[in-house]
Parts: structure tokens; sequence; C-alpha cells
């Protein structure tokens, strides 16, 4: 079949309702570094760009009055979006101490790897997974 196509995720972008509040959120409270922002006057809009990993991004944008995104029951798309942790009780201590509640720690039933998820602001929901 030859080489695959594609080789490794870029970035995912995420439309924030409230661009302040989301911006704080991923790179106060996640600790991701910001490594570029621009505010896109023809657009009224801003993009903030931080780091996931080596060569992975997550873009935060504002746009005027974006719909919300169903989540429950679970629509079609985006499920969730899952960071990898080397200690899931070590990151989710971490985040209760800077004021995010995580569910209730769980086992996935086919790799063994322990999990937990939490909303973002916008109620996105984002899985912390221990890679090991």
């Amino acid at each position: 079949m030859g080489k695959p196509l594609l080789t490794a995720i870029h970035h995912v972008a995420l439309i924030c309702s409230d661009y302040p509040r989301s911006r704080a959120f991923y790179s106060e409270t996640l600790g991701l570094p910001i490594v570029h922002e621009v505010y896109r006057e023809a657009r009224n809009s801003w993009k903030c760009d931080l780091l996931v990993s080596p060569g992975v991004q997550l873009e935060l944008f504002s746009f005027s009055d974006p719909p919300p995104r169903p989540s429950r029951p679970e629509a079609q798309g985006l499920r969730h979006l899952a960071f990898s942790v080397p200690d899931i009780g070590a990151a989710v201590a971490m985040l209760g101490e800077r004021g995010v509640s995580c569910e209730p720690i769980g086992v996935d039933e086919y790799t063994g790897r322990r999990f937990t998820f939490f909303a973002d602001p916008d109620g996105l929901p984002i899985e912390l997974y221990e890679a090991g």
C-alpha cells in the first residue's frame, strides 16, 4: 500500500465563546505555552497557537456569536479532546488545585490505562489519558 498519507496530527482548532477565558484556561490552568497570538482585523477575530508537544498545536479562535456545540447526548463529530499525561493522579490533583473538577478516574477495559474527563470553559469534554 506504500507510505501512509497522514503522518501526525499538526493541530486541533477550537472556536471559543469567550476567548480571554479559554486562553487563560488552556495557557494558565492547563499550562500550554503560547507559540503565537494574532488579532485578525479583517475577521474581528483572535487566533492563539498553543504548544501541546513538539509539532502538535492547539489553536484557539474567537468569532462573534458562535453557536454552541452540542455535547450531550453525544453529537456527531468531535467527541472529545484527549491529552497524554505521565501520572494521572498528579494531573488530577494539580487541576483540582486550579479549580478544575475531574470525573472519577477510570480504567480502559482494553488497554488497562487510567483516564478521566473534565470540561473546558465551553463544555468541550477533555480526557486525560495516562500514557505510562
